[in-house]
């Protein structure tokens, strides 16, 4: 029988120097509809905007006018827009490669005799890749190593049965999909059983799927809540817009008979109100908070669930691996003798009463281990016994008896060096070792009770038994050997140092966390203990979830903190349960029979270092260090994304009222144009890069993890939220107009009149900018939270103003007389006094929640 080092260490695969060859030769393991798109295409879908369609309109207007100064500002202002709007289409694009590359499914490889796990794209021919249940085949392979693999072929075949592989011979010939038996896997198609190795024959577009067009696709986003709602503001304010646009062009038209200088008028107006911000807005925070998110080891496979995130009231984890290190140690040895303890620190030579315990542990675990457990058990061997007395260090393995579900215990079987005797050792599941060992009953209720009281400290508990046996032929059965019981051995799997920390504010957030294990109870209430979980002792067993009605599970539900003795399957009766009782459910797994409740859960969640393609197929989430505080940490940035859109939604409302409003107003009132297009897309120079840039960088606000979750119910912009935006734009618009009105009437003529109204128009809105940081705390309070995008777009924007004020040609381009210091200075009173009410109106919230 092949054992484990038999089957990974005679293969060598391929070395790096083949595989960057093969790259450059073949390409990457993927197909046609997955291509990324290309800086031409960016650069075509930017030139479709409607904000750039007006500019390229109005130059061509100023060029017929004979006014190519004009003209070429606005059309060196159109490419510097194009090149802002270009930036922000390509970095979220890069985001979304990147994501791409990781959501991608992955491939365990064997190259130059190491085993290490990489993106499937980057499979190439000839790699050899290790298979095992609930993996997806990155590439057609035959197989080399089989352990009764079954394969799910229906994504080609249309044939639901799982099918048989057999091993390749290498003098069989590649074969389409199709019936048992034959030695063949294919691109796509899902390991049901078994485990394996098996040489990739061809990848990419030369692939079975590849031939067929039945290639992966890569994930749309889906329309979301967010992107439902603004889309309908974006509809009613676009509509305005070009009514206004209309009207303003046939009145200006009508009453002073000026058709092109009215048209000109119209774009205007129709820059200053379309919101084009919205969609390009949505599009950059999602991707780059995705993209940020994975940066933390949060890869995001389903762009809602960022949305979701900030609704979350319950986290349903597993302990193994999430809550703990999912590293083993050996912290105690047990006989009916004694106990004998193990610290980081003991050495020296084991007390004799537990030497045979500890050596046939050892014999009971393969050599090259993969199971946290077995490592454990090798560790604490090296920890006191040299190379030479090491057990089974001269042995050879004969035959492994694995684990099953009617024998709960893994059998190995040694021969020594003379070749006579064979060591039989065994461990597992205290009831499948008793049998083994034909244990009394009063003995047996004695091992009970010790392996409770190991249990209770948080140990999992496992037994030993040996057996020495004579001859050549080995039984079939394990329950053939004459077993001698040896005692217990407690493992500890520590939790992770920062849990606690993060345990402590899920709670602050007013989120449940409830632990989902396989351990028995008193063994998952230790770890409850350690880990700060709420009311510990709140356990209910997979067994008691087996015999309760759906009403019954959601009401048992509602209090309990830890699920024990749970199997995969039931995580779904779980997550529904908690469903109907009203909570927003994120839930934790990494199993192929963990998927329907990964699916089910508003946010599935997976593990992305253990667990299966399956799983991280089913999940919105994929936790890629397996890492408790990772789940915390995407609650916190799914909050901060929510808040981050809230605040940008605002300001883009507050900002487009002065801005159309300047563009109006004076047409009404029979004024001198205030607006040209050119100050539109001057003041598009700030609010473009702030909306997409310094926003989406905004730190998350102080007291974040300190809120009760977000009502799902709860929309982007609320009916108050909205009004007090307007608000905010119509006292902004109210000062600016004002100024202008006033210089006007004093005859300072036009162009003074213009330069301060604009000014002033640009002050106001880099103090919008700041106001809406926080609708909570003051500017100053939130000068404190650093963001270099933001310092960025305000010095910049200064700097900009101060060209246009004080350089000559700039000057006339922009119709502007020179402004003096004392002007500059009120112009920034009159931004500062604009959102002086905002500011007012968040001290006296503060108060009332104080008192």
């Amino acid at each position: 029988m092949r054992t484990h080092e038999q089957e990974h260490n005679e293969f060598q695969g391929l070395n790096e120097t083949d595989v960057s060859k093969r790259l450059r030769e073949e390409g990457y393991n993927e197909l046609a509809s997955e291509k990324h798109r290309s800086w031409i295409l960016i650069i075509s879908r930017v030139l479709s905007e409607p904000m750039l369609l007006l500019l390229v309109a109005c130059c061509i207007i100023y060029f017929l006018l004979a006014d190519p100064r004009e003209a070429f500002i606005l059309l060196g202002s159109a490419l510097l827009v194009i090149g802002i709007t270009f930036y922000q289409e390509r970095r979220s694009e890069r985001a979304l490669e990147a994501l791409r590359d990781l959501s991608s499914p992955r491939a365990l490889v064997i190259r130059g005799g190491i085993r290490k796990r990489i993106p499937g794209r980057e499979v190439v021919r000839g790699d050899l890749i290790v298979v095992s249940e609930g993996d997806r085949v990155p590439a057609d392979s035959a197989l080399l190593v089989n352990s009764a693999i079954e394969v799910d072929e229906s994504l080609l075949t249309g044939e639901s049965v799982p099918v048989r592989k057999s091993v390749w011979d290498r003098s069989t010939e590649f074969s389409r999909p199709g019936g048992d038996s034959l030695p063949f896997i294919y691109s796509g198609t899902l390991i049901v059983k078994g485990r394996g190795i098996a040489e990739v024959l061809s990848t990419g577009m030369n692939t079975e799927m590849g031939k067929i067009g039945k290639g992966l696709q890569s994930v749309t986003p889906e329309g979301t809540k967010i992107q439902k709602e603004i889309g309908g503001v974006v509809r009613i304010i676009a509509a305005v817009g070009i009514s206004l646009c209309l009207v303003v062009t046939l009145i200006y038209a009508l009453v002073r008979g000026e058709w092109l200088q009215g048209f000109l008028s119209g774009l205007s107006l129709a820059m200053a109100m379309l919101p084009e911000e919205f969609p390009v807005v949505l599009t950059v925070f999602l991707a780059l908070g995705a993209w940020r998110m994975s940066k933390r080891n949060i890869l995001t496979r389903r762009i809602p669930a960022l949305e979701t995130l900030g609704e979350t009231t319950v986290l349903c984890v597993d302990k193994t691996g999430t809550l703990t290190e999912n590293k083993m140690v050996v912290r105690e040895l047990r006989t009916f003798q004694g106990v004998c303890r193990i610290s980081d620190d003991s050495e020296g030579v084991l007390p004799q009463a537990f030497q045979r315990l500890a050596e046939y542990a050892i014999f009971a675990s393969p050599k090259d281990p993969f199971d946290p457990m077995e490592k454990a058990i090798h560790s604490f061997g090296a920890q006191f016994f040299t190379k030479q007395a090491y057990p089974a260090y001269d042995l050879r393995l004969l035959r492994e008896y694995p684990l099953s579900p009617e024998l709960l215990a893994v059998t190995n079987a040694w021969q020594s060096k003379n070749g006579a005797d064979h060591f039989v050792a065994t461990k597992g599941a205290l009831e499948s070792i008793a049998d083994l060992c034909h244990i009394e009953d009063d003995d047996l209720d004695r091992l009970h009770l010790l392996a409770k009281e190991m249990a209770g400290e948080g140990l999992r508990v496992l037994g030993v038994a040996g057996a020495v046996t004579k001859g050549i032929e080995l039984p079939s059965d394990p329950h053939d050997f004459e077993f001698e019981f040896l005692g217990l051995i407690g493992l500890y799997d520590p939790p992770r140092k920062s849990v606690p920390a993060a345990i402590k504010e899920c709670y602050d957030a007013g989120i449940r966390v409830v632990m989902i294990t396989g351990d028995y109870p008193p063994t998952a209430i230790a770890i409850a203990r350690q880990i700060g979980l709420h009311d510990p002792e709140s356990v209910i067993t997979g067994a008691e979830l087996a015999i309760l009605d759906e009403r019954l599970v959601a009401r048992k539900l509602a209090s309990v903190t830890i699920c024990a003795r749970v199997l995969p399957e039931q995580k779904l009766t779980i997550v529904r349960a908690l469903k109907s009782g009203g909570e927003i459910v994120a839930m934790t797994g990494d199993g192929v029979n963990d998927a329907p409740a990964l699916k089910a859960a508003n946010i599935g969640i997976a593990m992305g270092a253990r667990g299966t393609d399956v799983a991280r197929e089913a999940a919105s989430l994929v936790l890629l260090d397996d890492n408790f505080t990772s789940i915390v940490d995407a609650v916190r940035n799914g909050r901060k994304i929510f808040d981050n859109l809230r605040r940008v939604a605002s300001y883009i409302i507050a900002i487009h009222i002065p801005t159309a409003g300047m563009a109006l107003l004076p047409l009404i009132f029979g004024m001198p144009i205030a607006l040209f297009p050119v100050h539109i897309v001057f003041l598009e120079m700030i609010i473009d890069p702030a909306c997409s840039i310094a926003f989406e960088a905004e730190p998350e606000e102080e007291g974040t993890m300190k809120k009760p979750p977000r009502d799902p119910k709860e929309r982007l912009l609320s009916w108050q939220r909205i009004d007090l935006s307007v608000l905010q734009g119509i006292i902004s618009l109210g000062i600016c107009f004002a100024i202008y009105a006033i210089v006007l009437g004093l005859k300072r003529g036009e162009m003074e009149a213009r330069a301060l109204s604009f000014a002033t128009l640009v002050f106001s809105n880099l103090a919008l900018i700041l106001t809406n940081r926080s609708w909570s705390s003051s500017i100053f309070a939130s000068f404190k939270k650093r963001n270099a995008a933001l310092a960025a777009v305000i010095f910049g924007s200064l700097a900009l103003l101060g060209v246009v004020l004080y350089v000559p040609t700039f000057q006339s381009l922009f119709h502007f007389n020179t402004l003096h210091f004392d002007d500059i200075l009120f112009c920034f009173a009159g931004g500062i006094i604009s959102v002086f009410w905002f500011e007012l109106v968040k001290f006296f919230r503060r108060r009332g929640r104080k008192a």
